[in-house]
């Protein structure tokens, strides 16, 4: 990644020329915009011992000396014969990164093939890089001459106890807030200042962190045999202080959070921090709730933090005033001076990809930091990602197993509805089939809940004319517009593009225009219709936008208000109601049948942890998935709870067709105005990587380009390139050279995604 600036007419320098070389400090430094590679600037001697690597800076840059903002990853002092430029200023009055975090963004800017300072700016949130919620003000300490003789001082109680009290803050204040402290005035502040007691300093300022949510202490749970035995071979990793990746593949409501939080509490015994990754934080809010009733220092990272409040965290993080960390995939870059342990759970789920540069994913970055600090990682999931199932038969992960639930509750009975009969022998054409409906009716009865899983937002999923067969679609994406009910609006969920809904076809003016599909819009009212005496709530992204919702829904719905809670893939994930008895879900074949190798495996995953919700309690609970494919085997194994038969049936296809996790893989997705120049910059692109894969990586292949499945989004046609070999560091040699002088036109944009996960 280092390198100098080169000039045209440079040349190495003689040995006799070296020693005449002066000795200088060095800082390399990267640029959040321009070009990637780092560039050297001197340090002057004002600036000594403030410019080290994890700060920002401000340099001259180019022939007219522009300051630019930049980040120093490197310091050096070295020989240098030609002259370079002065670092201008320091931004940051301490390292925003440590050493560690630097070496791991360097990582992830090699691996993931994408600029250092992209990674850096992802890395650090925007209210850090900001300094959001401070302010410039006088900083108070007391000098450590004076700390050292405290008791021997002869000084008025007030004064006493001021000076007692900032030698043991663990950071400057300022008058004021010490003056707060102590309940008085500045004025006995201003007498030890004048005195020398207490030395001042400008600095930066926060505000007052708002006080902690008091909450209950609870005790930990008594475990079972199988969660004691997953414990202690985290215990072992702990204890022997190494890493480890262990895979905990436990069924739904086997206690796996149990684990995680009394293996927590071990490495806080130590003085160490844990970071626990969950899948979508705000949508789980009982997992907050576990964790902070269990630990005083508990820090939660999500979406819907303002700048302020995550500049907070951040600095108590870095501090190592926080004992656990819970968050979504950013909080793995927690700054933690004390990590201990590292929690990955629900590890399967895609949303720990990210989707824009950097495209790293949560699990693979969390990996590489506990391995380069040595502690162990825990993945837990009732449903594991194949690639790191296959990790762990291959014995590169730890396998432990809960294959029980607690208080060895049984799972639940799952059974399928075929949509194909109840849609050859019914009138009806509502969401809510025949058995369905009776099974909703039973467990109302017997005051149980209920959980229907729908995975499509809006009312009607298309809008199409009888007539003439137009579809109302997207004009930037040519996706189907999807109704929705409210302001009567068709909406595109790709750009957000909405019109008013046709009352006729806009091509041949017919107006017996046909609303088609099924959405939780349309699920809802339905379930309002049939159950009118019956409280019913919705949850998705169209009901879930304001702070705090998704607390208040499930808040409703765990008291009892609510009795059926439906919704998207959101209600499937990390919800634990024990009143629960029947889960429905309404179409399991949303998503088998996309164009995407992992479709099965998204599939099973979405059933199984649906399934998962109920019978959490003495009741027990059921399960109906209506499905116009019940003889599928990601269904059939779903229904059994049966991660290995899925698991062994889908894995010798990957094999066969060179997927992971038997294969690495790159996509590499092109995008532009123009559908033809699209298509020919995709293809000159892979004539590129076929001379280049044959030279780093002969086995492995270049498939494409084709358009992608979603042809155009937002305006701009798409085609798409993928390679699959056994090697990614070949392949992305590869990459690298069909790439590093590539011409594109302007109107053309592409990408790298290293480890796909969205193939659309």
């Amino acid at each position: 990644m280092h390198t100098e600036q080169q000039d045209l007419f440079d040349k190495q320098p003689a040995p006799w020329e070296l020693d005449a070389a002066q000795t200088q400090a060095v800082a390399s430094v990267v640029f959040a915009a321009g070009p990637e590679k780092p560039f050297d600037y001197r340090v002057p001697e004002a600036l000594s011992g403030q410019v080290e690597p994890g700060r920002r800076l401000h340099v001259p840059f180019g022939r007219a000396g522009r300051i630019v903002v930049g980040y120093c990853v490197r310091l050096e002092t070295r020989q240098q014969l030609r002259p370079l430029k002065d670092v201008a200023d320091v931004i940051d009055h301490r390292p925003l990164l440590s050493p560690a975090m630097l070496r791991l963004t360097e990582w992830m800017a090699d691996y993931y093939m994408c600029p250092w300072a992209t990674v850096l700016e992802a890395v650090l949130p925007a209210g850090v890089r900001s300094s959001a919620g401070t302010r410039r003000a006088t900083l108070l300490s007391v000098p450590t001459r004076v700390a050292a003789r405290l008791t021997e001082l002869k000084l008025p109680k007030k004064q006493h106890d001021i000076l007692r009290y900032l030698a043991a803050s663990p950071r400057p204040l300022t008058p004021t807030q010490l003056a707060a402290a102590q309940k008085c005035t500045t004025g006995p502040i201003q007498e030890l200042r004048k005195k020398g007691l207490i030395e001042a300093v400008k600095g930066q300022s926060t505000l007052a962190a708002p006080p902690r949510v008091q909450v209950n202490r609870e005790q930990h749970l008594e475990m079972n045999a199988d969660q004691l035995a997953a414990l202690a071979a985290i215990r072992q990793s702990l204890d022997a202080r190494e890493h480890r990746t262990i895979l905990m593949h436990g069924i739904t409501g086997s206690g796996k959070t149990e684990v995680y939080i009394q293996a927590i509490a071990e490495v806080i015994s130590y003085g160490r921090q844990a970071i626990v990754l969950v899948p979508e934080i705000s949508l789980t809010p009982q997992t907050q709730e576990r964790f902070r009733s269990r630990f005083e220092r508990v820090a939660v990272l999500h979406s819907h933090l303002t700048d302020v409040e995550r500049h907070q965290h951040w600095q108590e993080i870095a501090r190592g005033e926080v004992q656990v960390i819970v968050g979504a995939r950013s909080a793995v870059f927690a700054p933690t001076p004390h990590l201990g342990l590292i929690v990955l759970d629900e590890e399967h789920e895609g949303s720990f990809k990210q989707d824009s540069a950097p495209r790293y994913h949560a699990r693979d970055v969390a990996l590489f930091r506990a391995a380069a600090e040595n502690v162990p990682v825990v993945l837990g999931s009732a449903t594991p990602s194949l690639e790191s199932w296959h990790r762990a038969q291959q014995g590169q992960y730890q396998l432990v197993s809960l294959p029980r639930r607690v208080f060895d509750r049984p799972l639940p009975i799952v059974g399928t509805i075929d949509l194909r009969n109840e849609y050859q022998s019914r009138r009806s054409r509502g969401a809510i089939g025949r058995q369905l409906q009776l099974a909703i009716e039973e467990a109302l009865r017997e005051q149980g809940q209920v959980i229907l899983l729908l995975n499509r937002r809006g009312f009607s999923t298309h809008i199409q004319c009888p007539a003439c067969g137009k579809v109302v679609k997207c004009p930037n994406c040519e996706l189907a517009l999807t109704h929705h009910k409210p302001g009567e609006m068709a909406i595109c969920h790709m750009c957000e593009f909405e019109q008013p809904a046709p009352r006729q076809c806009p091509d041949c003016d017919f107006v017996g225009i046909q609303y088609a599909g099924l959405g939780t819009q349309r699920l809802e009212a339905e379930v309002r219709a049939r159950f009118p005496d019956v409280t019913c709530l919705r949850m998705d992204t169209d009901t879930m936008q304001a702070p705090g919702s998704h607390e208040r829904a499930l808040a409703k719905f765990r008291s009892g208000e609510v009795k059926i809670l439906l919704g998207t893939q959101m209600i499937a994930k990390g919800l634990d109601f024990p009143n629960v008895t029947l889960v429905g879900v309404i179409n399991a074949d949303t998503a088998l049948h996309l164009p995407d190798f992992r479709a099965a495996e998204r599939t099973f995953q979405l059933v199984t942890q649906v399934a998962g919700r109920t019978g959490r309690g003495a009741k027990g609970g059921r399960v109906l998935v209506q499905t116009f494919s019940p003889e599928h085997p990601a269904i059939q194994a779903a229904v059994k709870h049966d991660f290995e038969m899925f698991a062994s049936d889908e894995l010798p296809i990957r094999d066969a067709l060179s997927y992971p996790p038997y294969a690495s893989m790159v996509r590499m997705v092109m995008r532009g105005p123009s559908e033809p120049a699209t298509h020919e910059f995709a293809k000159h692109l892979a004539g590129l990587l076929q001379l280049s894969i044959a030279k780093f990586e002969p086995t492995a292949r270049v498939l494409g380009p084709a358009p992608c499945p979603m042809a155009k989004l937002r305006g701009l046609y798409r085609f798409h390139l993928q390679l699959h070999g056994p090697n990614l560091v070949g392949i992305c040699a590869a990459v690298r050279e069909a790439t590093a002088n590539l011409q594109q036109p302007d109107e053309i944009q592409w990408i790298v995604d290293v480890d796909p996960l969205e193939m659309l």
